[in-house]
């Protein structure tokens, strides 16, 4: 697996700054210390700096070498503004206007990335995802050939070898009804975020129905989908549409869908809609002890990546470096 260590080295070589949009929340400033106790990530904490240094102090944390900038008092606020309204122009952006919305620490911290002050952007311990996806489509925006952002969780847990099981799903957190085309997109977005984590992909589109079994929009949607993938994506192994049981097991899949390539081996998996995703991920995480990174956003210009509200200090350190190493 391409894991910490490896995204670690890689930015030793090449150190990155993070921008946090809550500076003073106590899980932020926890992995914040633990990353200014090595020299590969650069932590930018949003917030007043007397109550991000009180929250620190109160807790317990060191963290002398983060920039700590408050949104409000922000001495380039002026550049901000206008580049933030050139950016929204078409949408009757006015400094006025403006002020108010980068005072607010997901569109100020989503601008100091698109000024090139930061490289990334993790935002999410109190921000809904919503909260911090909207900004990133106005102002980082997708890049070219890209119509949607979407989302992909990579799941971990020690296999009986000894090595890494890993295996990535989408979209589990951005895309509630994707299209045929939509899920295409998802689809190629993953393989590529799959990669990264050392998973050579091996891709399911999942329903309820396996090749044709049940008829429904949803399975129509999802056969269409996978067919348009393997015509776009030929040198990776896509199969569907299929039941979660074909994708994994080679028993069933044998008996199900002989001949096809990715079935019973699957390890990238595509989910018909955001009900499906999310429930899935978190089924494997809590009863298959799976270590799960994510919402890894994919489709932007530039990282921005979301954090369950739910999150942990070690969840937080784990995306910072995740972010870092994709930005």
């Amino acid at each position: 697996m391409y894991g910490f260590g490896a995204m670690i080295k890689q930015l030793k070589k090449n150190p990155k700054t993070i921008v946090f949009t809550e500076g003073s929340d106590p899980r932020i400033l926890e992995a914040a210390s633990r990353l200014l106790a090595s020299s590969f990530l650069t932590p930018i904490l949003l917030g007043k700096e007397e109550e991000v240094q009180d929250a620190a102090e109160e807790a317990g944390y060191n963290i002398r070498g983060a920039q700590i900038i408050d949104p409000e008092n922000y001495d380039k606020m002026d550049e901000m503004v206008a580049c933030f309204c050139e950016l929204r122009k078409s949408k009757g952006m006015t400094p006025e206007k403006a002020l108010p919305i980068l005072q607010q620490g997901n569109y100020f911290g989503t601008m100091l990335v698109k000024m090139g002050v930061a490289d990334c952007l993790l935002g999410g311990a109190t921000y809904s995802t919503a909260d911090t996806v909207r900004p990133a489509l106005q102002i980082i925006k997708t890049k070219p050939g890209n119509s949607i952002v979407s989302s992909c969780f990579i799941l971990v847990r020690p296999s009986a070898t000894g090595e890494n099981e890993v295996v990535a799903m989408a979209d589990c957190a951005i895309n509630i009804h994707p299209t045929e085309d939509e899920l295409v997109e998802i689809c190629g977005e993953t393989i590529e975020c799959a990669k990264v984590f050392g998973v050579d992909p091996k891709v399911a589109f999942l329903s309820f129905s396996t090749n044709g079994s049940a008829k429904d929009p949803d399975v129509t949607k999802m056969h269409n989908a996978a067919q348009k993938a393997k015509e776009k994506f030929p040198e990776v192994p896509i199969d569907g549409e299929i039941q979660f049981d074909a994708a994994v097991s080679p028993r069933v899949a044998e008996t199900k869908v002989p001949g096809w390539k990715a079935a019973g081996h699957a390890n990238t998996f595509i989910f018909p809609d955001i009900n499906a995703g999310n429930i899935g991920y978190k089924i494997a995480q809590r009863f298959g002890n799976f270590d799960a990174y994510g919402p890894i956003l994919l489709g932007l210009n530039a990282q921005i990546n979301d954090l369950s509200r739910g999150c942990n200090a070690l969840e937080v350190y784990s995306m910072s470096i995740i972010t870092a190493a994709l930005s």
